[in-house]
């Protein structure tokens, strides 16, 4: 599977500063300091709906993190993969009569093309579930085999107590994490488990439904936290510098990962910092597929918003923050799109050398890209206002926000 093209990061003078970003798994700030090469994994969609602004907020915090470590001089290896097989696909794609395998291909395209135009850069690696299939079934083979995972009626299910550090990440008790299990693909309450908890590393083949060989573990499909986990591991290894996703990934999609690798491999931990992004929500709601309270990037784009302004209205907002899309955001957004590039389109202007720290300073405080977004505002207040004798401070301004910021003036 392809990603989507990247566009070209402007190269700035002088160098950034190490990110310090909140880890979910310790519950304060850690200052990331990955040696010449970054490791980010980032988990990715599944593809039964289009691109909505819950997606476009996560997707762009991870694009900062790549930003800032760039901006450090760094390589950044990224990697993420799209569940292109799974039940609510699979229920959409009944639902909608249509193949399951032309939904997914027609979202995952739409996806590339948001991600395209919203100028997020792309992943090294971009992995479908269905194609990781060959890697996955020799790692739930080995957790069988190690006593880590067990059989259930042609089932196999991990064993959550395998793993001494199982709830690391998420520090959740064990009545949350059974009722978070149940809301998000879990199935705590089938009968024979060993822990309520215990999650399905391989799903024995069910009539109507695709499945694949699976050598020693019989025809089936897998399941959702060990597709991740196949991938991370073949392209990054354990100890990669950030697992990333939204906050309703923290579990029990990333403790479970986190458990499946630490099982596998006996090291820990899997990653090294477990960042999490926000809910966007519509209408007092999180904005969600299976509620429909959705608004799309595709169609905002088609509606003639300039990306730049959708990014602009994602930036406003701290990434770790929960907030709502209302029409009053986007409209600020237009508006401070306007405002910079007509600051930027003067031949001169204030010297823009303190700006470019402040937003490096900024970004690299847990992403503050509001922090950001008003040392920017007050250069273009201030090239209103009084203009300045710097010939190359639009441009540097220009160049700046591109680079740090992902806004093309």
């Amino acid at each position: 599977m392809h990603a989507w093209p990247a566009s070209e990061v402007p190269a700035l003078p002088g160098e950034g500063r190490d990110l310090r970003i909140h880890d979910t798994a310790t519950g304060g700030l850690v200052t990331l300091a990955p040696g010449p090469v970054a490791r980010i994994y980032v988990c990715g969609i599944t593809p039964y709906d289009a691109t909505h602004m819950g997606h476009a907020a996560t997707y762009n915090a991870f694009d900062l993190v790549q930003r800032v470590w760039l901006d450090t001089k760094r390589q950044v290896h990224y990697v993420q993969n799209v569940t292109d097989v799974d039940d609510p696909l699979l229920e959409r794609a009944e639902r909608d009569g249509i193949d399951w395998v032309a939904l997914a291909e027609k979202e995952t395209v739409l996806f590339r093309e948001d991600m395209t135009a919203l100028r997020m850069l792309p992943p090294q690696h971009y992995i479908g579930a269905v194609e990781a299939i060959p890697g996955i079934v020799p790692l739930v083979e080995r957790l069988r085999d190690a006593g880590a995972a067990y059989e259930l009626e042609g089932d196999v299910y991990f064993s959550v107590e395998s793993d001494p550090h199982f709830g690391q990440v998420s520090h959740l008790d064990a009545a949350a994490m059974r009722l978070l299990s149940a809301e998000r693909g879990g199935d705590p309450d089938r009968p024979g488990k060993k822990n309520p908890l215990d999650p399905m590393l391989w799903m024995a083949a069910r009539a109507g439904e695709p499945s694949w060989d699976g050598a020693s573990l019989g025809r089936g499909r897998p399941g959702w936290h060990i597709e991740c986990v196949a991938i991370a591991l073949d392209h990054l290894g354990m100890g990669f510098d950030v697992q990333g996703g939204g906050s309703d990934l923290a579990f029990p999609h990333h403790e479970m990962g986190a458990s499946h690798a630490q099982a596998l491999t006996g090291e820990f931990p899997m990653a090294k910092a477990y960042v999490h992004a926000g809910m966007v929500a519509l209408d007092g709601e999180k904005m969600s597929k299976s509620k429909g309270n959705l608004v799309f990037v595709s169609k905002l784009r088609y509606d003639g918003i300039d990306p730049a302004a959708i990014r602009l209205a994602l930036l406003a907002h701290h990434y770790r923050s929960d907030w709502e899309w209302t029409d009053q955001v986007l409209q600020d957004a237009v508006a401070r799109l306007d405002a910079w590039r007509a600051a930027v389109s003067r031949p001169d202007g204030p010297s823009a050398d303190a700006l470019v720290e402040e937003i490096r300073e900024a970004l690299s405080n847990d992403l503050d890209a509001p922090a950001a977004l008003a040392a920017v505002d007050r250069w273009a207040v201030l090239q209103g206002a009084q203009g300045g004798t710097d010939e190359g401070a639009p441009g540097v301004v220009s160049r700046a926000v591109d680079a740090l910021l992902g806004v093309a003036l």
